[in-house]
């Protein structure tokens, strides 16, 4: 754990679930597991407040704990887990675009609150659309049930471990901390419910008032007083399937840039068919025989069999094996590679210049070379090539390498070849993408802290604006508010609004690098 991801750790804490939470969480990122006295005595904090927050933590997943031999309970922070807040944004907009409105606000509210009932979700989701819809108009428990069971189909959400049923023997005293389990079986069960109803809007304060609607608010809370149907049975956003489905987007986009548009909805349709079976960390799909493929793919893909088995063939020959062929039967079965190593190798920066970049992808595909050879193949002067090797050898993306003639290591008799050390120069990519983030972060915390003032000004206004319009105010008394912001000001809350939107926008773009450069490592240590 680098001091860059640590700072960004603390930075997404903060910013997420306050000052308390991150100072617990930051302890337990520096100083590994700990028990709780220990974080009690070592943050300065009160033993309920470190409850609390340990309790939030464990809550949405970012803190975990496991029960001693000597019968203490230790805490141990989950780093990974918590960088994956960064890419939250990302995971609701795939859940609207595959699953519309509804499927991205089942996503927003489980990442919200960490892990939830279906029911619980499946009223707040429909509450939330119907205060969006026109007045009469309100969102179905069931089409929101719907959505949720195809989430949970395509393994997008899943439970969460349970405790396990108490021991037969009621003098058995509870262990100190409950063991969690899941059968696999389970994991994307959908338990059957029946929940009939429509969303409910927000009541004004004249309505809460009235004496009728008291007496239902009170008939309502005594029926909801009873355990819903699937009281226990929690969920949780899956992480690792929406990260299985921006690699295989990330594969279609590279067969679509290597071959073309209909070799890429082949492999479309052959992730598709696996992605349920597939688990994230395999090396490869489970085997598809050509005949499967073929009934797969898409209604108005206008493609015979013989162009199919062409098309297969050929992405099996290519030598960046986006496609491997595992056995003849049902005309042939293939499988897609997805341990990313076909993925773009590590973006060269920038601030280098388009001549360096040509010779870092010069050195990627010939290995090893010397200065005069790295001078003729990129067609770029001695002086020049010296001085752009000699920066990214400082900068420390290529490394030079000696082999000597003579046992002496003469430099007259001895070869200087510069290489690139892909994994190494992808791990000090993510670790300038996770300070590039964290200094986003910073800065925009620090323009919205300096224009505070304004921004409650505007806030206030807004307010006052909404309140008058719902009285049915007169257009000269709005015009008259709005004017208790001068043009200046207004000028400034734009520019802010601009430059928070830019970096917010760059955030998600560095976290896009991120993922694919993680995937990267990855894919090069799990490979054999």
């Amino acid at each position: 754990m680098t001091q860059a991801e640590i700072k960004l750790c603390s930075l997404l804490l903060q910013e997420h679930f306050g000052e308390i939470v991150e100072k617990i969480g930051t302890y337990l990122i520096r100083t590994g597991t700990q028990p709780l006295r220990m974080i009690v005595n070592d943050t300065g904090l009160l033993l309920d407040q470190v409850k609390k927050a340990l309790c939030v933590l464990i809550q949405h997943n970012l803190v975990t704990y496991q029960l001693q031999k000597r019968g203490f309970v230790e805490y141990e922070a989950q780093c990974k887990r918590i960088l994956r807040i960064l890419r939250y944004p990302r995971y609701i907009y795939t859940a609207k675009t595959l699953y519309n409105d509804t499927g991205e606000l089942i996503v927003e509210e489980l990442l919200l609150n960490g892990k939830m009932t279906m029911s619980a979700v499946v009223r707040k989701v429909a509450d939330r659309l119907t205060e969006t819809m026109e007045d009469g108009k309100t969102m179905d428990y069931a089409d929101v049930s719907n959505t949720f069971v195809r989430l949970a189909d395509t393994h997008f959400v899943q439970r969460c471990p349970l405790v396990p049923e108490p021991p037969e023997s009621p003098d058995a005293p509870p262990p100190p901390a409950p063991t969690l389990v899941i059968n696999e079986k389970d994991m994307y069960v959908v338990p059957r419910l029946n929940l009939v109803g429509k969303g409910k809007r927000r009541r004004s304060c004249d309505e809460e008032d009235n004496g009728e609607h008291k007496a239902k608010k009170q008939k309502q809370d005594g029926e909801s007083s009873e355990p819903p149907p699937d009281d226990g049975i929690y969920w949780q956003v899956n992480i690792d399937r929406f990260h299985q489905h921006f690699r295989d987007q990330g594969i279609v986009s590279a067969v679509a840039n290597r071959m073309d548009q209909t070799s890429s909805e082949i492999v479309r349709t052959m992730l598709r068919m696996s992605e349920v079976t597939t688990s994230s960390g395999a090396p490869y799909t489970q085997p598809l025989s050509s005949n499967e493929i073929f009934r797969s793919l898409p209604a108005g893909y206008n493609i015979v069999k013989q162009v199919l088995d062409q098309y297969l063939t050929l992405l099996a020959d290519d030598p960046l094996e986006f496609v491997g062929k595992s056995g003849d039967s049902g005309g042939g079965m293939y499988t897609v590679s997805i341990l990313c190593g076909h993925l773009p190798a590590p973006a060269f920066p920038g601030p280098f210049g388009s001549r360096c970049a040509r010779i870092f992808r010069l050195l990627l595909r010939k290995k090893h070379l010397e200065q005069k050879q790295v001078e003729d193949f990129a067609m770029i002067p001695a002086k020049e090539a010296k001085d752009m090797l000699y920066k990214m050898l400082s900068e420390n993306f290529v490394s030079l390498q000696e082999i000597p003639k003579t046992p002496d290591h003469a430099p007259s008799r001895t070869f200087y070849l510069y290489t690139v050390n892909v994994p190494s120069s992808a791990r000090m990519l993510l670790h300038r993408c996770y300070k590039s983030v964290a200094n986003l972060m910073e800065r925009r915390q620090y323009e919205t802290k300096e224009n505070k003032r304004l921004l409650e000004k505007s806030q206030r206004v807004e307010a006052i604006l909404a309140s008058m319009q719902a009285t049915g105010a007169e257009d000269a008394q709005l015009q008259e508010i709005e004017e208790m912001i001068t043009a200046p000001e207004r000028q400034q809350l734009e520019t802010l609004k601009r430059n928070v939107n830019k970096m917010d926008a760059s955030e998600n773009q560095v976290d896009e690098t991120i993922f694919v450069l993680e995937s990267f490592i990855e894919s090069t240590v799990r490979r054999p």
